[in-house]
């Protein structure tokens, strides 16, 4: 049902792009967080019929679309949405920093959790607040909360950006870790904009949107997507969920005076087909990506590389401790890129606390992660 498929002349981020950022394009592209796997059938034709009409012009949000994501977020998470708290957004990260023009100003704090994905930190720098960085704990193979140091950086926070489930790290929080970050949020009135993106690939445990806690609905934000689930990234169709009026009419002002308003056609049909039509794919989608990860897992552990890996609760995403490699980051990449000729996410990009580590995409065939892994152990075996 799954497999690898040839994205050569689709002016794909993940090939077209590699030369530029490896210096390099003899590579396997295992990096930008999008899927070598085709949509699922019932977007594909939703998209074909979308195409045959021969205009493509501006267009606006029908009601099918806030029915899909409402119907959606209560089967697949049990929380039950109002149409009138679903606000139309071009993407994730464009999201972020509306959020943060609207609910804060120069200079002030901003609470993250790194590890983390780049966007975060970045759209917090280049908005002059200030970055205050919970680190998260990394013990016995697996990332914790520092709820000591949480709570001390939220006293000088007016928002804090949760990523969950967790990127790079592939951490699914648990309800007793949503909950405590509730409450310290709400003691020092910080407000909360959730990336939950990567909600629906999520295996054994179980993801908890923060809205759907009665004590956060009226803090917080909620940003997601259907482009990872269903590896639509490039239809640039997302939306957030904002429960309290007054947040949504802030939030609002500050999406309007971007001018970003305007709904991709394309997009919204993706996202209905999707919602509608594709629950039984994601869940075949699941179960192949989490064999890929059995399968990487299973590969290293059996072979005598100083790498481990990370346990993979949510995302097509793994995170790999590199540490026991003894080298540089720059000799770490290095080593990936010129020697296993494999592109992965330098893990120094997701903070000082991804030194030592590197992210790699499993979001693709079974085949070319069986290259991706000989060519790691080649390159290992030449190395020593």
């Amino acid at each position: 049902m799954f497999e690898a498929v040839e994205r050569k002349g689709t002016y794909a981020v993940k090939l077209d792009e590699t030369k530029k950022k490896f210096g390099m394009d003899d590579l396997l592209p295992l990096w930008v967080a999008d899927m070598d796997l085709a949509s699922p059938e019932c977007v594909q034709k939703a998209m074909q019929k979308r195409a045959s009409h021969p205009i493509y012009g501006y267009t606006v949000y029908p009601q099918r679309y806030y029915d899909a994501i409402s119907k959606w977020v209560k089967k697949r998470f049990d929380w039950e949405i109002e149409e009138e708290w679903i606000v139309p957004c071009y993407g994730v990260v464009p999201s972020i920093n509306f959020a943060i023009e609207a609910y804060s100003k120069e200079g002030d704090g901003i609470l993250i959790q790194t590890p983390l994905y780049p966007p975060f930190a970045s759209s917090v720098k280049h908005r002059n607040r200030t970055l205050l960085d919970n680190t998260l704990i990394y013990e016995n193979n697996a990332y914790y909360i520092d709820f000591e140091d949480f709570e001390k950086k939220a006293k000088d926070a007016v928002l804090f950006l949760l990523c969950s489930p967790h990127n790079p790290t592939g951490r699914v929080w648990n309800k007793e870790e949503l909950e405590r970050m509730v409450a310290i949020c709400t003691m020092y009135n910080v407000l909360i904009i959730s990336d939950e993106i990567h909600a629906d690939i999520v295996y054994t445990k179980t993801h908890h949107i923060l809205g759907s806690f009665e004590k956060a609905r009226n803090r917080c934000i909620i940003l997601n997507a259907p482009s990872k689930t269903f590896n639509v990234a490039g239809l640039n169709t997302s939306y957030a969920i904002i429960p309290d009026k007054k947040l949504r009419k802030a939030y609002n002002i500050e999406q309007q005076r971007s001018g970003i308003t305007n709904g991709n056609p394309f997009g919204i049909e993706a996202l209905i087909s999707a919602y509608e039509e594709g629950e039984a794919w994601l869940g075949e989608l699941k179960k192949y990506l989490e064999a890929n990860i059995t399968y990487v897992s299973s590969f290293i552990e059996a072979h005598p590389f100083p790498i481990r890996t990370i346990s993979t609760e949510a995302t097509f995403l793994m995170w790999l401790d590199c540490r026991g490699c003894g080298v540089s980051q720059e000799v770490l990449v290095d080593f990936f890129v010129h020697h296993a000729r494999l592109g992965l996410n330098d893990g120094l990009s997701f903070g000082q606390a991804g030194k030592g580590f590197m992210r790699l995409n499993i979001g693709t065939s079974k085949e070319v992660l069986e290259e991706a892994m000989q060519r790691l152990s080649c390159a290992y075996k030449e190395k020593i």
